[in-house]
C-alpha cells in the first residue's frame, strides 16, 4: 500500500505487470510489460517520494521504478563479486530498503546471498550463501528489516530449514527463530 493509499500488486504477466487499485477495489492503473518473471515487490519512501523495487527471476534482475514505471536503476548478478560464475546463478526475489536508501537483495531461489547495495547501486558486501552451517541459507526467499527492538536487524526467511534467520545489518548472525512446519515466504511487520 503506497502513502495515498493504494494497494499495488506485481504480477509476472507482460500484459500489466503492476496493477493498482483504490482500497474498494477498483483498478485506477496498470502498467510494465518488461518483468516476465515479476516476483517480489517491495515499497520504499526517499524523503517524501516513493519507489517500488522489483525483483524478476526469469531476468535475474532488480528494478528500482518510480510510481509511474520508470525505471530509474537496475541490478544485475554481481558477477565481479566472485560469488557468481554467471547471471543466471543470480535469481532475487525481495528486496529490502533502509531509511538511508541502502538496499538488501534476498537471492532466494539462487546462490542464497543477502546482498547489500548502496543506494546508488554498489555493493557494498554479502552474506548467507549456501551451505550447511547455521549462517547459511537455503531458499532465503524473502527479507524484512526489523526495527521493533531499537537496533535495527534483518529477519531473512530461510524457507527450506523452517525458519527465519536474524542477522545485524552488516551480516553477523544473531539468531534464528524457528517455524517448524511453516514455508513461509516473507516477514512482513
Amino acid at each position: 500500500q503506497d502513502n495515498k493509499g493504494r494497494i499495488i500488486l506485481l504480477t509476472n504477466e507482460t500484459k500489466n505487470n503492476i496493477l493498482i487499485y483504490n482500497k474498494s477495489g477498483k483498478l485506477l492503473d496498470s502498467w510494465g510489460h518488461e518483468f516476465p518473471g515479476g516476483h517480489g515487490l517491495s515499497i520504499a519512501d526517499e524523503n517524501g517520494t516513493q519507489f517500488l523495487y522489483i525483483t524478476d527471476t526469469n531476468k535475474h534482475q532488480v528494478y528500482k521504478t518510480t510510481m509511474e514505471g520508470r525505471v530509474l536503476l537496475t541490478i544485475n548478478a554481481p558477477l565481479d563479486a566472485g560469488i557468481y560464475k554467471k547471471s543466471e546463478e543470480f535469481v532475487p526475489t525481495e528486496v529490502a530498503v533502509d531509511t538511508n536508501g541502502d538496499f538488501f537483495i534476498a537471492d532466494g531461489y539462487g546462490a542464497q546471498y543477502v546482498l547489500h547495495y548502496s543506494h546508488d547501486g554498489k555493493l557494498k558486501g554479502y552474506f548467507g550463501g549456501r551451505g550447511k552451517d547455521d549462517e547459511n541459507l537455503d531458499n532465503a526467499h524473502g527479507i524484512v528489516i526489523d526495527r521493533r527492538t531499537g537496533t535495527p536487524s534483518l529477519l531473512v526467511t530461510d524457507r527450506t530449514r523452517t525458519c527465519f534467520k536474524r542477522f545485524s545489518m552488516d551480516g553477523k548472525l544473531e539468531a534464528i527463530i524457528k517455524l517448524p512446519g511453516a514455508c513461509v515466504c516473507r516477514p512482513v511487520i
